[in-house]
């Protein structure tokens, strides 16, 4: 007679597990994701009988998940920084028409739009800039070194994203200089994703308010040892402001291959993305048919294998960013265009041993731009004609400006008991500066209250001591350095003027925080202090009683504090997969900050202008059979002058069957009238309805 089968909900690691199992037949479910710095595009793969375990209800025990804020890859339980996560269930829930909607969900991620759908969006942590941020697809940076506005165009969709990452605070030893503030990490769905299928896909069709069409479809190949997706997509809209009409195509390919009986694990990607767009007052409220367009091309491989009892990653990237720009539209009067690229490699090796797990790791990063206006003077016998599906015959590219980055990382992880380290340092020369090396450490702990579970498991192993749920401690002391752009360098324009000598910006930063986890309730804190110096903002001063009338960027000195405060309500966990109310949260951020300029200041672009309160409040749950509804509510106040707070309510409906999925996304439903940067209208009530297929 065939035994009864046993199915694995989390694994506990303890010695005698592996007696349950005698004499039983086991089915496992296997979740495989990607850490913020090793992302390896692989994700979930749920076979039909195993769809209603706690993998899929999130009841997993996060112990064995890798999802960490260190170089080499931890586990969750060893893992010793707070990393919070979008997972792909509120990626569905919410009433998002791209990423950027998506990290307006985040706790601490302030997302500044010029015009909506996700057309141009600036993503900041923690009272910093667009420009103090890493972005990441898959563990690759494609952050632009000509500015941060070009970083948040994506050329995947909410369709492909399983997950987003977010670490908040200085992080350099991490991921490099330009995660002066923290990182955003992007993983995608990857093959196998849905069904354990050889082959899958996904279509989706929608439109709505102000002209909004758009079009996703994704498929997959895979076999046992390799792994294919290609997703494409195609959005416009006539704009929800007076010139904000844009339209946006993207391509994106990711593969991975592991061969049978070796070590080697191979992942690549490819993607591509144009988006021409009406900008509006996007750069200055003096032109109201501003233009611009941008292309992107990236591309990267990665790879892992061990020899010996060594571990080794090595990477390769590539990215292409044009932009055109015009100040009028179809007018050469203040017109730009711009060719950056950022290449490189970087290799990192590994050793698990007695004293915990050290690293060392090693980058090399070109980052180059040929421009019409930004860099050094080029003798005519180099100009070279402007590319990209937008470059025009005639106008060349007569400046240029390039520069070499080299990070050498150093990282030691070791867990003690409850106790977690990682303790590492970053060792950069850039030849934009100097050849001089400098040296940014850090080490992030955290202490393990208690480790049991919503039935009691026991925490130290004696009886007295049993809890429920799981307690830990975070503290965390990390050092940063940010290269200026090359607009923050060379920029100059209708009331604008960058500045050469600009030095980098540096940051000292202290952090503590904890983070509760039950059966139905999630609970996380932190606060921050952070010590900056050499910061870069765009400010119009004053000058032996003269006010200059241009935004000059400029040197300035800063203190930011804050803290943060999520509490997540999963009903379905308390009550069952039939609870009407399946989650509800509350998300409350607060940041405070003291600048000191060496100029009498009368205006700033950026640090007087940052979010100083913000407040979410989300629910969604099941009012009928598949009939889904979710809410979300947020509350912005921004300092500086003329940014009045606001307030918007966004939802989605949807009815939610195996094979697809009908909705309605509403925006800004209750029509609320509001702007962005003081003077940017942003777009009124707003709803797209959809269908989903899945096949």
């Amino acid at each position: 007679m065939r035994n009864k089968a046993l199915r694995f909900k989390h694994f506990s690691r303890k010695g005698y597990s592996l007696f349950s199992v005698l004499g039983r037949e086991v089915l496992i479910g296997t979740l495989s994701v990607a850490t913020l710095s090793h992302a390896k595009a692989e994700g979930v793969s749920v076979n039909a009988e195993a769809a209603n375990d706690s993998l899929q209800r999130k009841e997993l025990k996060l112990d064995e998940v890798v999802v960490t804020g260190s170089r080499a890859p931890l586990t969750q339980s060893e893992a010793a920084k707070i990393v919070s996560v979008i997972t792909r269930d509120d990626i569905e829930r919410a009433s998002a028409e791209s990423i950027n909607d998506i990290l307006k969900l985040a706790t601490g991620v302030d997302v500044r739009q010029r015009g909506g759908f996700g057309v141009q969006t600036d993503i900041s942590v923690r009272g910093g800039n667009f420009d103090q941020i890493t972005i990441l697809l898959n563990g690759v940076n494609i952050s632009s070194p000509h500015t941060g506005h070009l970083s948040a165009d994506f050329p995947v969709s909410p369709d492909d994203i399983e997950r987003i990452e977010i670490i908040e605070g200085a992080a350099s030893r991490v991921y490099g200089t330009s995660a002066f503030n923290g990182a955003v990490n992007i993983v995608t769905r990857g093959g196998n994703i849905e069904n354990g299928k050889k082959g899958n896909g996904l279509i989706r069709v929608e439109g709505g308010s102000y002209g909004y069409f758009g079009a996703n479809g994704r498929g997959s190949l895979t076999s046992k040892t390799m792994s294919n997706t290609l997703s494409v997509g195609y959005t416009r809209s006539d704009g929800a402001t007076k010139n904000s009409d844009f339209s946006s195509t993207r391509l994106f390919y990711q593969g991975s291959l592991k061969p049978d009986n070796t070590s080697l694990s191979l992942n690549w990607q490819v993607g591509y993305s144009y988006k021409p767009y009406g900008a509006n007052t996007f750069y200055g409220s003096a032109s109201t048919d501003q233009w611009e367009s941008n292309e992107r091309w990236m591309a990267a491989v990665n790879g892992i294998f061990k020899i010996a009892t060594f571990n080794f990653q090595i990477s390769t990237f590539f990215n292409r960013w044009y932009d055109h720009y015009q100040w009028h539209k179809d007018s050469p009067a203040g017109e730009n265009f711009h060719k950056v690229e950022s290449k490189g490699a970087s290799l990192n090796a590994w050793k698990d041993w007695v004293l915990g797990k050290t690293l060392l790791g090693v980058e090399v990063r070109n980052e180059r731009i040929r421009s019409t206006k930004l860099g050094l003077p080029l003798p005519e016998s180099e100009w070279t004609e402007t590319g990209g599906h937008d470059g025009e015959a005639g106008k060349k590219y007569k400046y240029r400006d390039q520069r070499c980055n080299v990070s050498v990382f150093f990282e030691h992880d070791v867990v003690i008991n409850r106790l977690s380290a990682s303790l590492g340092l970053l060792a950069n020369m850039n030849d934009g500066l100097d050849t001089k090396w400098r040296i940014y450490p850090g080490v992030d702990l955290k202490y393990n209250i208690f480790n049991g579970n919503a039935n009691g498991f026991r925490a130290s192993g004696s009886p007295e001591h049993a809890k429920s749920g799981k307690l830990d401690l975070f503290a965390s002391w990390n050092m940063a350095l940010r290269m200026p752009t090359f607009t923050d360098l060379y920029y100059s324009g209708v009331g604008i003027e960058g500045n050469q000598n600009l030095k980098p910006e540096k940051s000292n930063d202290v952090q503590v925080g904890a983070e509760y986890m039950t059966k139905g309730l999630r609970l996380k804190a932190q606060a921050f202090y952070s010590h900056k110096t050499d910061m870069i903002d765009w400010v119009k001063y004053t000058e032996n009683g003269v006010t200059d009338d241009i935004f000059h960027s400029v040197n300035f000195q800063m203190d930011n504090l804050g803290f943060e405060v999520d509490a997540n309500f999963m009903a379905h966990e308390v009550f069952g997969g039939n609870s009407l109310l399946r989650t509800f949260g509350v998300k409350y951020s607060y940041i405070s900050e003291k600048s000191e300029y060496a100029v009498q200041v009368v205006s700033s672009k950026y640090a007087m202008d940052y979010l100083r309160h913000k407040l979410l409040l989300n629910a969604d749950g099941r009012i009928w059979k598949k009939l889904n509804l979710s809410l979300n509510w947020r509350w912005q106040d921004r300092v500086g002058e003329n940014n009045a707070p606001y307030a918007l309510l966004d939802g989605k409906l949807s009815w939610d069957a195996k094979n697809y999925s009908i909705y309605v996304n509403a925006t800004n439903i209750f029509n609320k009238e509001y702007y962005d940067y003081v003077s940017i209208k942003q777009p009124g009530r707003c709803f797209i309805a959809g269908v989903k297929w899945r096949f």
